[in-house]
């Protein structure tokens, strides 16, 4: 006898969710998962029929089976799979508004560790290369110091032309741009970026006039001998964190105001217009775009500026915190990957007649994210 799918295993999901999901062989490619239907060939008044419970799921554990009308077709839902994802079944956005211990796709505040300086202390994540090389756990580590923490370091990468690509490579694809595949952060005779001389640059976002934005950025170090030169991150997440609880106002100006990026040179015109926070749809902060070097004219009513500019610099002498920023020192074979879409670097000045060369590439979150998944399946981990 049919029984109504009882509360303890899923919490009322609404029909179209549940049959949106159908794990069956007619409604997915058993090959790739793919769903084979559109949401417009489901039945216009679609309603759960009969349900049984204990029914064995495709996975081997228990599960329900839901004969759904008007159709008369079968779907057995893994009880487990319900329990995770039934909406209304997980946590509730946090009282700061920052929706964290809801799920997340990876990428927003809710699925980060926020870190101060003091926070790292003794557990900067790093790792020798030789070892990131020829161990997946070494690997695997690594990696989810970048999509966790936003940054990782590897020592020991041969200090040799080119070689930060090969990092690159290890975890995704080279993102090239108006720069190239690479790009040398050294001296230059006539500098088209404040980055190929010898100032120091205060914490900032790369390529903020690009929609995309490379998503990742890396730094290999191939000599650093001036005197200063030091490099400093700042977690841009937190920054902005810290904003949303001590300024709410100047917060929700930030992430709706539109802030166009330029950058022009005599081959290369690019601009986007993107708020400095940027939230996803719960209000969860995804992206950071900061860069004093690339931001235009802001355009709106006087008041709306004015509002704009208070905020902008709230945030600016936020970012400034000594107690945020982790600063070090790069040596040769030091290749630092970090997140550009939220954590900020920095540099002090350093001396023009000494020898300072860094090699950079970008690539992107998406095939890092992948890596990492593949290694957590592989080990076990995930």
């Amino acid at each position: 006898m049919s029984t109504p799918m009882p509360t303890t295993a899923v919490t009322g999901p609404p029909a179209l969710w549940l049959r949106d999901n159908c794990p069956c062989g007619a409604c997915r490619d058993p090959r790739n998962g793919q769903k084979l239907f559109q949401i417009t060939d489901l039945p216009a008044h679609l309603a759960v029929g009969e349900v049984r419970g204990s029914v064995p799921a495709a996975g081997g554990g228990p599960g329900w089976e839901v004969v759904w009308e008007p159709d008369g077709h079968r779907s057995v839902y893994d009880a487990a799979w319900l329990a995770a994802h039934a909406p209304g079944g997980g946590a509730g956005a946090g009282g700061d508004g920052s929706g964290r211990g809801l799920p997340g796709d990876g990428r927003t505040e809710a699925d980060k560790e926020l870190w101060a300086a003091a926070d790292l202390r003794g557990r900067v994540p790093e790792a020798g290369w030789e070892a990131y090389e020829a161990d997946p756990r070494v690997r695997e580590e690594v990696l989810e110091s970048v999509a966790r923490l936003g940054f990782a370091l590897l020592r020991g990468v041969p200090v040799r032309d080119r070689a930060v690509l090969d990092v690159a490579r290890t975890f995704g694809f080279v993102r090239e741009t108006n720069y190239g595949e690479l790009f040398e952060v050294r001296v230059e005779a006539a500098p088209t970026n404040l980055a190929f001389t010898g100032a120091g640059i205060a914490p900032h976002t790369d390529n903020p006039y690009r929609d995309p934005v490379p998503t990742l950025q890396l730094l290999h170090c191939l000599a650093n001998a001036a005197p200063g030169g030091d490099s400093g991150l700042v977690d841009g997440f937190h920054a902005a964190a810290l904003l949303r609880a001590e300024d709410p106002h100047a917060f929700a100006v930030l992430a709706r105001t539109p802030v166009e990026f330029v950058f022009a040179d005599a081959r290369t015109e690019l601009r986007a217009e993107r708020p400095l926070i940027d939230v996803d749809p719960l209000g969860r902060v995804r992206e950071i775009r900061f860069n004093n070097r690339s931001t235009g004219t802001v355009h709106g009513p006087a008041d709306a500026v004015d509002a704009f500019y208070a905020a902008y610099r709230s945030f600016g002498e936020l970012l400034l915190r000594p107690a945020l920023r982790l600063d070090f020192r790069l040596a040769p074979g030091d290749c630092v990957v970090f997140d550009n879409t939220r954590l900020l670097h920095a540099r002090t000045a350093f001396a023009e007649s000494g020898e300072r060369h860094l090699q950079g590439t970008y690539a992107d979150l998406d095939g890092l994210l992948s890596t990492l998944a593949v290694l957590r399946r592989e080990g076990g981990t995930a």
